[in-house]
Parts: structure tokens; sequence; C-alpha cells
């Protein structure tokens, strides 16, 4: 594989145009199975790796940080090898419903960044995370299958855009923290981050976690020139939108015996979301389906799609086994025509973003 470095945003960080993801480390993915996907990745080229304190997913308290304490083991365990590895990791945003994280706080002040970095440094057995980012904003947006923004719940009691920038610029100085960057933020939270730093000499942000798959092109409805004219990286989560876009639950849905075994069986909160919607399961079998119309298996049709989109610096893969890691990867360099992507514009114009 040819995995030449990208430059994410205006960084001093260069990242494989793949990324380890990580959050099934510690539910549905042991300790050696992680060691092992985590070696295998290094030798396919695959060095940018990202993780979270909340992890591993679904979150609940009795595995909070499994899935850093599980990375740290294996830096731990193979001197030498963290220096190999770009690693980004995440402060969770507003906690509540989750009274293990800060009590289930409504806030994340600057104080509460960095104790949650020096926590997940611990954690991660390491002196510096690359690229620390803030889960998911502080105030209230329209994300996580919740497709509007409400007046009615803006907040003036939370932290501000700059009290964030602050909090993350002590690690920065402190030198815990190379890059920061956002996580499941809109257009208007890009630009505030941008206009404070800009303003108050604080750290610029390098990047946006979002997600980003034939089911959910969110990011097309105006982020995308956002992060264009900005010059800032889009870290794509979930491009096969929770397994529905590898086309393994086209015939059965997901439960039932004939059901295969995935993350949309296994756990009723995700099946709940906006992933497990009918609408989401139907579009992803139109796609599905239009990946073998093309002699193609979904899977491959839905990754290339990321690979090869410009919008995309970095496409995060989460995986079960070496085996997934091995088809995931194997779909590198497969090119789509301009036909096929006039046909998965009609789709999209047809079925816009239903896992949105």
């Amino acid at each position: 594989m040819n995995l030449k470095k990208i430059k994410l945003g205006q960084s001093a960080l260069a990242v494989s145009p793949i990324c380890l993801g990580t959050m099934t480390f510690g539910e549905q993915v042991d300790e050696a199975e992680a060691h092992r996907i985590m070696a295998h990745s290094l030798e396919r080229g695959v060095d940018f790796l990202d993780t979270a304190e909340m992890y591993s997913v679904p979150t609940r308290a009795e595995t909070y940080g499994a899935t850093e304490t599980i990375i740290g083991n294996y830096f731990a365990r193979n001197p030498g090898v963290r220096r190999r590895w770009t690693l980004a990791s995440k402060v969770a945003g507003p906690s509540r419903g989750m009274a293990w994280l800060r009590g289930g706080s409504d806030n994340l002040t600057a104080a509460d960044i960095v104790s949650a970095c020096e926590d997940s440094l611990r954690r991660l057995q390491t002196d510096v995370i690359d690229l620390y980012q803030i889960h998911w904003p502080v105030r209230h947006v329209p994300a996580f299958g919740n497709p509007y923004f409400e007046p009615a719940k803006v907040r003036t009691d939370l932290s501000s855009t700059r009290e964030q920038l602050e909090g993350l610029a002590q690690l920065v100085r402190a030198g815990k923290v190379r890059e920061i960057g956002l996580s499941n933020e809109t257009p208007y939270g890009v630009m505030e981050f941008a206009r404070v730093a800009a303003e108050q000499g604080l750290p610029r942000i390098v990047s946006v976690q979002n997600p980003y798959c034939l089911i959910n092109r969110v990011v097309d409805n105006g982020l995308d020139e956002v992060l264009y004219r900005q010059q800032i990286g889009l870290l794509a989560y979930s491009p096969l939108g929770f397994g529905q876009l590898t086309g393994k639950y086209d015939a059965s849905g997901y439960l039932g015996e004939a059901a295969p075994r995935g993350r949309m069986n296994l756990f009723e909160a995700i099946r709940k979301g906006r992933w497990g919607r009918a609408e989401s399961l139907a579009a992803a079998q139109r796609y599905n389906a239009l990946a073998r119309q093309q002699g193609l298996s979904p899977t491959t049709m839905a990754l290339a799609f990321c690979y090869t989109n410009w919008r995309v610096t970095s496409t995060i893969l989460g995986v079960n086994s070496v085996d997934q890691l091995d088809q995931c990867l194997d779909a590198w360099g497969t090119t789509l025509s301009p036909e096929l992507l006039s046909q998965i514009d009609a789709l999209r114009w047809e079925l816009r973003d239903p896992a949105s």
C-alpha cells in the first residue's frame, strides 16, 4: 500500500490517509486482539491512531477509559513503538447522563480539559498526545440524531469558546499536547474557534472529526466549505455507517437468527439512535445494491467514496479483527468512476442523510 502522508490542516503533523479507530477496544475487542490489530496496522502503513477518554463504546462506567488503558499497555510492552504512531485522543464534552464522568456535568471547564488530558496521558503511558480534541461541543448543537438547533436550549452559564481554548493552550504550552481539534462540530463552531484563537493568540484547531459516509453526508451541507477555506482537516468517522454499508444487514436486518453479529444487534442503545433508523438501513441497502451492480463490494464502494474524497484528510476505521482491518485496507486504491459518483449523488438527492 502506498499511503502517502497528508498534512493535517495547518499543523506540523503529517498523517496517514487512513486512521485506526479504537472505540471497539475493551468492549467487542479484547486486549490481546487489540494489540494484534495495532501491530498489523503498522505493518500495513497505518500509523495514525484515534481514541478517547470515554471509550469503549457504548460508554458505561465499567469500561470508561478501557480503550486508552489497552493502548497504553501496548506502548509499554513494545518499547519504542509509541514514536511510530501519531496519537489522537479526545476529552468528552458535557457528560450529562454519565455520572461516572465528571459527575455528569453539563459543562466542560478549562480545568476539566487539563485534568482529563493528564488522566489520558497516564492511561496511555505517554508524555504527549499529538492531537487532542473536544469530543462534542459544550453548547447546544444539532447533533447525534437531533437535526435542529433550538434557541430555547441556548445557555449562557457554560464555558465559553475562549475558556476551552485556554485550557487546551495550557496543555500545548506544557508540551503535553502538540495540536488541537474538534469533533461532532458545526460550521458555526469551527468558525468561532478559529475566530477566538486568532483574536486571542490561542492555539488554532487543525482538524474536525465528524461522521461522513454515504448515509450521512451532512459535512457537504456547508461544513466542507468552512474546512476548505480555513485549511482544517476532516477526520471522517463511521465510513461504513456502523456496518450497514458492508451489506451484512441487507437480507436479515439487525435482529433475528439470521442477522450477523455486529454493533447494531449487540447494543440496543446504538440501534435506537441515528444509525438504527429504518430509513438508515433502507438507504444503505440502496447504496449496497448500486455497488453490486457496478461489480464492487458494498464495503469497497463505501470506503472508496471516503478514501478518494477531496474533503477527507483521513478516514477512521473501526474494526474487530485483523481480517476486518485487511478487508478495509484492501479497498485502498479503488477509484469510483464519474458515472458512479453521479449515481451516488442522485441517490443522495432522493434519500438525503437518514443517519444524521
